[in-house]
Protein backbone atom coordinates (compact mmCIF):
# COMPACT_ATOMS: atom_id res chain seq x y z
CA UNK A 1 0.00 0.00 0.00
CA UNK A 2 2.47 2.39 1.02
CA UNK A 3 4.70 1.50 -2.46
CA UNK A 4 1.35 1.58 -3.96
CA UNK A 5 0.82 5.78 -2.66
CA UNK A 6 4.40 6.60 -3.15
CA UNK A 7 4.28 5.35 -6.89
CA UNK A 8 1.14 7.48 -7.38
CA UNK A 9 2.67 10.48 -5.54
CA UNK A 10 6.03 10.57 -8.31
CA UNK A 11 3.80 10.42 -11.06
CA UNK A 12 1.63 13.05 -9.90
CA UNK A 13 5.05 15.01 -9.42
CA UNK A 14 6.27 14.28 -12.92
CA UNK A 15 3.33 14.97 -14.42
CA UNK A 16 3.52 18.47 -12.74
CA UNK A 17 6.84 19.10 -13.80
CA UNK A 18 6.29 18.14 -17.23
CA UNK A 19 2.84 19.95 -17.18
CA UNK A 20 4.96 23.03 -16.20
CA UNK A 21 7.80 23.16 -18.14
CA UNK A 22 5.30 22.83 -21.15
CA UNK A 23 3.63 25.83 -20.11
CA UNK A 24 6.52 27.59 -19.79
CA UNK A 25 8.13 26.83 -23.01
CA UNK A 26 4.64 27.68 -25.16
CA UNK A 27 4.19 31.32 -23.19
CA UNK A 28 7.14 32.39 -21.80
CA UNK A 29 9.08 34.76 -23.99
CA UNK A 30 8.25 37.83 -26.01
CA UNK A 31 11.46 39.47 -26.56
CA UNK A 32 14.08 39.01 -29.32
CA UNK A 33 17.18 40.88 -28.72
CA UNK A 34 18.06 42.87 -31.89
CA UNK A 35 21.02 41.47 -33.52
CA UNK A 36 24.30 43.66 -34.11
CA UNK A 37 22.35 46.00 -31.36
CA UNK A 38 23.89 49.76 -30.76
CA UNK A 39 25.71 49.14 -27.18
CA UNK A 40 27.00 51.76 -24.83
CA UNK A 41 30.37 50.32 -23.29
CA UNK A 42 30.17 52.81 -20.79
CA UNK A 43 26.69 52.28 -19.52
CA UNK A 44 27.49 50.19 -16.70
CA UNK A 45 30.68 51.70 -15.32
CA UNK A 46 29.53 51.90 -11.76
CA UNK A 47 27.02 49.23 -10.67
CA UNK A 48 25.46 49.68 -7.35
CA UNK A 49 24.02 46.24 -5.71
CA UNK A 50 20.95 45.83 -2.97
CA UNK A 51 20.00 42.41 -1.46
CA UNK A 52 23.47 40.78 -2.33
CA UNK A 53 23.21 38.65 0.52
CA UNK A 54 20.02 36.76 -0.72
CA UNK A 55 19.41 34.14 -3.24
CA UNK A 56 19.77 36.29 -6.12
CA UNK A 57 21.95 39.16 -4.81
CA UNK A 58 25.16 37.33 -4.46
CA UNK A 59 24.96 36.02 -8.52
CA UNK A 60 24.39 39.98 -9.34
CA UNK A 61 27.79 40.90 -7.44
CA UNK A 62 29.41 38.39 -9.27
CA UNK A 63 28.01 39.48 -12.75
CA UNK A 64 29.46 42.73 -12.28
CA UNK A 65 32.98 41.68 -10.72
CA UNK A 66 33.26 39.81 -14.05
CA UNK A 67 32.02 42.13 -16.36
CA UNK A 68 35.00 43.69 -17.86
CA UNK A 69 33.15 46.99 -18.64
CA UNK A 70 32.20 47.29 -15.39
CA UNK A 71 34.98 49.72 -13.18
CA UNK A 72 33.39 49.75 -9.82
CA UNK A 73 30.75 47.96 -7.75
CA UNK A 74 28.87 49.54 -4.74
CA UNK A 75 27.39 46.72 -2.21
CA UNK A 76 24.61 48.53 0.00
CA UNK A 77 23.93 45.77 2.70
CA UNK A 78 23.01 45.54 5.97
CA UNK A 79 25.40 42.40 6.83
CA UNK A 80 28.19 40.55 5.47
CA UNK A 81 28.28 37.06 4.43
CA UNK A 82 31.26 34.75 3.54
CA UNK A 83 30.63 35.17 -0.39
CA UNK A 84 31.05 38.78 0.22
CA UNK A 85 33.89 38.30 1.73
CA UNK A 86 35.29 36.48 -0.16
CA UNK A 87 35.07 39.12 -2.98
CA UNK A 88 35.59 41.97 -0.59
CA UNK A 89 39.22 42.58 -1.77
CA UNK A 90 38.23 42.71 -5.19
CA UNK A 91 39.52 46.09 -6.88
CA UNK A 92 36.25 46.79 -8.13
CA UNK A 93 34.40 45.86 -5.36
CA UNK A 94 33.45 48.72 -1.99
CA UNK A 95 31.33 46.90 0.30
CA UNK A 96 29.14 49.63 1.85
CA UNK A 97 27.69 48.96 5.77
CA UNK A 98 23.98 50.48 5.80
CA UNK A 99 21.32 50.47 8.34
CA UNK A 100 18.27 52.42 7.57
CA UNK A 101 16.73 52.29 3.79
CA UNK A 102 14.31 54.42 3.72
CA UNK A 103 17.46 57.39 3.88
CA UNK A 104 19.98 56.94 1.55
CA UNK A 105 21.54 60.51 2.44
CA UNK A 106 25.04 59.23 4.06
CA UNK A 107 25.81 57.60 0.03
CA UNK A 108 24.60 60.35 -2.12
CA UNK A 109 28.38 60.51 -3.27
CA UNK A 110 28.43 57.06 -4.84
CA UNK A 111 24.85 57.65 -5.94
CA UNK A 112 25.78 60.67 -8.07
CA UNK A 113 28.77 58.17 -9.66
CA UNK A 114 26.23 55.00 -10.01
CA UNK A 115 25.06 54.38 -13.48
CA UNK A 116 23.11 50.92 -13.02
CA UNK A 117 21.40 49.76 -10.22
CA UNK A 118 20.84 46.08 -9.24
CA UNK A 119 18.08 45.63 -6.68
CA UNK A 120 17.57 42.42 -5.36
CA UNK A 121 16.41 43.71 -1.91
CA UNK A 122 12.98 42.14 -0.42
CA UNK A 123 11.83 39.16 1.47
CA UNK A 124 9.39 36.23 1.12
CA UNK A 125 6.11 37.08 2.18
CA UNK A 126 5.97 34.08 4.35
CA UNK A 127 8.77 34.80 6.14
CA UNK A 128 7.40 38.82 7.50
CA UNK A 129 4.05 40.04 7.99
CA UNK A 130 2.23 42.54 5.83
CA UNK A 131 3.37 45.52 6.88
CA UNK A 132 6.99 44.81 6.86
CA UNK A 133 6.64 43.55 3.37
CA UNK A 134 5.36 46.57 2.03
CA UNK A 135 7.71 48.58 3.88
CA UNK A 136 10.68 46.39 2.42
CA UNK A 137 8.89 46.47 -1.11
CA UNK A 138 7.33 49.45 -1.35
CA UNK A 139 8.83 52.31 0.52
CA UNK A 140 12.79 51.20 0.28
CA UNK A 141 12.57 51.80 -3.27
CA UNK A 142 10.32 54.72 -3.27
CA UNK A 143 12.94 55.81 -0.62
CA UNK A 144 16.04 55.38 -2.98
CA UNK A 145 14.62 56.63 -6.31
CA UNK A 146 14.52 60.22 -5.61
CA UNK A 147 17.67 60.43 -3.56
CA UNK A 148 19.62 58.96 -6.83
CA UNK A 149 18.24 60.72 -8.93
CA UNK A 150 18.72 64.18 -6.93
CA UNK A 151 21.68 62.86 -6.76
CA UNK A 152 22.69 62.66 -10.46
CA UNK A 153 20.99 65.89 -11.27
CA UNK A 154 23.53 67.76 -8.58
CA UNK A 155 26.41 65.63 -10.86
CA UNK A 156 24.97 67.24 -13.99
CA UNK A 157 24.23 63.83 -15.43
CA UNK A 158 20.66 63.09 -14.92
CA UNK A 159 19.75 62.67 -18.56
CA UNK A 160 22.99 60.08 -19.01
CA UNK A 161 22.25 56.13 -19.64
CA UNK A 162 21.07 54.99 -16.36
CA UNK A 163 18.93 51.99 -15.40
CA UNK A 164 17.20 50.63 -12.24
CA UNK A 165 16.56 46.57 -12.47
CA UNK A 166 13.86 45.26 -9.97
CA UNK A 167 13.21 41.88 -9.41
CA UNK A 168 9.28 41.06 -9.04
CA UNK A 169 8.89 37.27 -10.32
CA UNK A 170 6.74 35.47 -11.62
CA UNK A 171 3.32 35.73 -10.78
CA UNK A 172 3.06 39.61 -9.89
CA UNK A 173 0.86 40.72 -13.03
CA UNK A 174 -2.00 37.81 -12.37
CA UNK A 175 -2.39 37.62 -8.74
CA UNK A 176 -4.21 39.12 -5.96
CA UNK A 177 -2.29 38.42 -3.10
CA UNK A 178 -0.91 41.60 -1.07
CA UNK A 179 2.41 40.74 -2.52
CA UNK A 180 1.93 41.20 -6.02
CA UNK A 181 0.09 44.32 -5.42
CA UNK A 182 3.46 45.79 -3.70
CA UNK A 183 5.51 44.66 -6.66
CA UNK A 184 3.18 46.08 -9.18
CA UNK A 185 2.89 49.60 -7.01
CA UNK A 186 6.61 49.59 -7.43
CA UNK A 187 6.63 48.94 -10.84
CA UNK A 188 4.87 51.49 -11.68
CA UNK A 189 6.12 53.91 -9.23
CA UNK A 190 9.70 53.88 -10.18
CA UNK A 191 9.01 53.95 -13.91
CA UNK A 192 6.97 57.21 -13.30
CA UNK A 193 9.65 58.67 -11.34
CA UNK A 194 12.06 57.84 -14.13
CA UNK A 195 10.05 59.85 -16.67
CA UNK A 196 11.86 62.75 -17.83
CA UNK A 197 15.32 61.52 -16.99
CA UNK A 198 17.36 59.04 -18.82
CA UNK A 199 16.26 56.62 -16.37
CA UNK A 200 14.93 53.06 -17.25
CA UNK A 201 13.55 50.79 -15.10
CA UNK A 202 12.96 46.97 -15.76
CA UNK A 203 11.25 44.20 -13.97
CA UNK A 204 12.36 41.34 -14.06
CA UNK A 205 9.06 38.20 -13.47
CA UNK A 206 11.63 35.64 -12.83
CA UNK A 207 10.66 32.07 -12.01
CA UNK A 208 13.19 29.95 -10.29
CA UNK A 209 16.56 31.82 -9.45
CA UNK A 210 19.43 29.37 -8.85
CA UNK A 211 22.15 30.95 -6.24
CA UNK A 212 25.72 32.01 -6.88
CA UNK A 213 27.78 28.94 -7.60
CA UNK A 214 29.73 29.39 -4.27
CA UNK A 215 26.02 28.74 -2.01
CA UNK A 216 24.50 26.49 -3.99
CA UNK A 217 23.78 22.52 -3.30
CA UNK A 218 22.65 19.14 -4.90
CA UNK A 219 18.73 20.49 -4.31
CA UNK A 220 19.54 23.47 -6.34
CA UNK A 221 21.09 21.78 -9.09
CA UNK A 222 18.43 19.29 -9.04
CA UNK A 223 15.49 21.76 -9.25
CA UNK A 224 17.63 23.65 -11.85
CA UNK A 225 17.92 20.83 -14.24
CA UNK A 226 13.97 19.63 -14.09
CA UNK A 227 13.02 23.62 -14.86
CA UNK A 228 15.38 25.04 -17.35
CA UNK A 229 13.29 22.78 -20.14
CA UNK A 230 10.76 25.04 -20.14
CA UNK A 231 12.78 28.09 -19.37
CA UNK A 232 11.66 28.50 -15.64
CA UNK A 233 15.04 29.01 -14.22
CA UNK A 234 18.01 31.11 -14.38
CA UNK A 235 20.94 31.15 -12.44
CA UNK A 236 21.28 34.73 -10.50
CA UNK A 237 24.66 35.37 -12.41
CA UNK A 238 22.79 34.66 -15.63
CA UNK A 239 20.05 37.02 -14.30
CA UNK A 240 22.76 39.48 -13.12
CA UNK A 241 24.06 39.21 -17.29
CA UNK A 242 20.91 40.21 -18.71
CA UNK A 243 20.33 43.18 -16.87
CA UNK A 244 23.94 44.03 -17.83
CA UNK A 245 23.20 43.57 -21.50
CA UNK A 246 20.13 45.18 -21.25
CA UNK A 247 21.91 48.79 -19.63
CA UNK A 248 24.20 48.41 -22.25
CA UNK A 249 21.57 48.63 -24.89
CA UNK A 250 20.89 52.17 -24.51
CA UNK A 251 18.13 52.37 -26.64
CA UNK A 252 16.25 49.10 -27.20
CA UNK A 253 13.72 48.80 -24.47
CA UNK A 254 11.77 51.63 -23.12
CA UNK A 255 11.19 52.32 -19.25
CA UNK A 256 8.90 50.34 -17.71
CA UNK A 257 9.78 47.47 -19.87
CA UNK A 258 8.77 44.09 -17.92
CA UNK A 259 10.62 40.72 -18.69
CA UNK A 260 9.78 37.22 -17.79
CA UNK A 261 12.27 34.34 -17.17
CA UNK A 262 12.62 33.21 -20.96
CA UNK A 263 13.14 37.22 -22.31
CA UNK A 264 16.12 37.34 -19.70
CA UNK A 265 17.43 34.33 -20.89
CA UNK A 266 17.68 35.44 -23.98
CA UNK A 267 19.53 39.01 -23.06
CA UNK A 268 21.80 36.33 -20.86
CA UNK A 269 22.50 34.73 -24.40
CA UNK A 270 23.03 37.48 -25.96
CA UNK A 271 25.38 39.30 -23.49
CA UNK A 272 27.45 35.66 -23.15
CA UNK A 273 27.74 36.25 -27.19
CA UNK A 274 28.94 40.21 -26.44
CA UNK A 275 31.85 38.92 -24.26
CA UNK A 276 32.45 35.85 -25.89
CA UNK A 277 31.06 33.47 -23.02
CA UNK A 278 30.62 29.83 -23.35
Amino acid sequence: MIKKLVAIMLTALIALIVGFNIWGAATLGSMEPAANAERDPTANKVVMVFGATGSAGGGLVKAAIEDTEVDTVYVVTRRTTEYLDSVKNSAKVSIIMHKDFTDYSAITDQLSETTTVLWALGKSSLQVDEATYTLIHVDFPAAFMPTWLAARKQAGAINAPMSWHFIAGMGTEDSDAPWAHDKRKTERNMAALAEGTGLRVFSYRSAYIRPVSETTNAGHHITEALLRPGSLVTSSKELGQAMLEISARTKELPNGSLLDNADSLAYTKAYQQQHQIK
